[in-house]
């Protein structure tokens, strides 16, 4: 019996979150990605709580983009989580692809993140 994409992403997620585990020093950054938007969130998991979050849906991020699924946008994205880290003193973070592959949309958050300062 086949198993299906979503299910397959789950133990993907399951191997990379066992792993990848935020504190309040150095918290989780996680995205998720849909058909139509780029989500990010900063997660310390010690706490429980989400510490800054952007996505191509939020008011200022998405504006002025052609479309909100391609890479420029997840580039945006990526500057934009970087900027409101950077802003509430969070410097370093462990970055959770979240079952996704390190690949297009996902590279392309990751690496305007490090470009915008942000360390991982």
């Amino acid at each position: 019996m086949a198993i299906e994409r979503s299910e397959k992403r789950k133990l993907r997620q399951g191997r990379v979150r066992r792993k990848a585990i935020g504190n309040d020093e150095r918290p989780r950054l996680s995205v998720f990605r849909s058909l139509h938007h780029i989500y990010v969130q900063v997660i310390s998991d010690q706490s429980g709580r989400t510490l800054a979050a952007a996505s191509t849906a939020t008011a200022g991020v998405g504006e002025g983009l052609k479309s909100k699924r391609n890479v420029e946008a997840a580039k945006a994205v990526g500057k934009a989580i970087a900027a409101r880290c950077l802003e509430s003193g969070i410097q370093s973070v462990v970055f959770d692809r979240n079952g996704f592959l390190y690949h297009g949309r996902v590279k392309a958050l990751a690496d305007a993140a490090r470009e915008a300062g942000l360390k991982f």
